[in-house]
């Protein structure tokens, strides 16, 4: 039986994991199919507290990790696959293993949806990126392209223009789901220009380890050409890590979780952390704020059943 089970390795899970096994709660922290998060996708991590001059972000979970387990955290590798939250003490299935818990943190946080092109998974992190807020410094005085048409790429595109010389937005259609004030900030931009009915066929050069441009397609002539840029962003959305917890905690219409104050759930001795409920902010440094929310919340939680 343990006190806690952490689902999730990411910046929430680790702080999570930091504070209740100070609080020695002897958490058990389950990897995920991401170990370690984004951040494990990320390079340089210049906007997190602490770190005047960057820190790459694996080195960034794998510290906070050591830092966890030299409080008497344990770590082991998997996915919860099932859960059975409908009573405590509460079960996970982790990769064909049921583990009984108290409380549980789900801090499984939401994966970037990508184009699914093979170029583009081996320049992620060099040059190919899903979050225009945390390596947009990098490309001051570049040329970059956003994918999308959502307010997520108007967004990362705005942002963008305060470094970039060029962003262009690419879109499979001529008409955006983006709201109308977004997408026409976005246009009367002078640094942002718009390639519809465009998809993008190749991400260059996996060969030199970094990006220099892009194939793209028009799906109405069929053509082709190359456009020369120095970042690629992709924002057609996030999908939240929550499939083994439908019909067990509220989900909202795209499947991130439901906060009922703080970091509480639906169902009393769950919690929540991280990009698995927020849609909004996404960074490291939030998602850790949350992290220790929750962990917070447990102690809380254990103390009032005299735990």
């Amino acid at each position: 039986m343990r006190n806690v089970v952490i689902i999730g390795s990411g910046c929430a899970g680790n702080t999570a994991a930091i504070y209740t096994a100070r609080a020695n709660l002897k958490p058990l922290v389950v990897g995920g199919h991401e170990p370690g998060g984004q951040l494990s996708l990320t390079s340089l991590v210049e906007n997190f507290p602490g770190f005047p001059e960057g820190i790459h972000g694996p080195e960034l979970v794998e510290n906070m990790k050591r830092q966890a387990q030299n409080f008497g955290a344990e770590y082991i590798h998997g996915s919860v696959i099932e859960a059975d939250l409908s009573r405590r003490p509460f079960r996970l299935n982790i990769d064909g293993e049921w583990i009984e818990t108290l409380t549980v943190i789900i801090a499984s946080g939401a994966s970037a949806r990508w184009l699914g092109l093979e170029s583009e998974q081996k320049l992620i992190g060099h040059g190919v990126s899903s979050c225009a807020t945390c390596d947009g410094f990098f490309y001051r005085g570049k040329k970059v392209m956003v994918v999308g048409g959502g307010d997520s790429a108007m967004e990362e595109a705005l942002f963008l223009t305060r470094f970039a010389t060029e962003v262009a937005i690419v879109h499979r259609r001529d008409q955006f789901r983006a709201s109308k004030i977004m997408l026409e900030r976005a246009q009367a931009h002078p640094k942002i220009i718009f390639i519809t009915n465009t998809v993008v066929d190749e991400v260059y050069d996996v060969n030199k380890g970094y990006v220099t441009g892009v194939k793209l397609r028009n799906l109405a002539t069929g053509e082709e050409c190359i456009r020369e840029v120095d970042g690629f962003f992709v924002a057609i959305g996030h999908i939240p890590n929550t499939k083994p917890f439908v019909g067990q905690v509220d989900l909202d219409a795209d499947g991130y979780i439901v906060s009922y104050g703080g970091a509480r759930t639906s169902v009393p001795g769950v919690f929540h952390a991280g990009d698995v409920q927020d849609r909004v902010y996404r960074q490291a440094i939030t998602a850790a704020g949350a992290g220790c929310m929750a962990a917070l919340e447990v102690e809380r939680f254990l103390e009032a059943e005299g735990r």
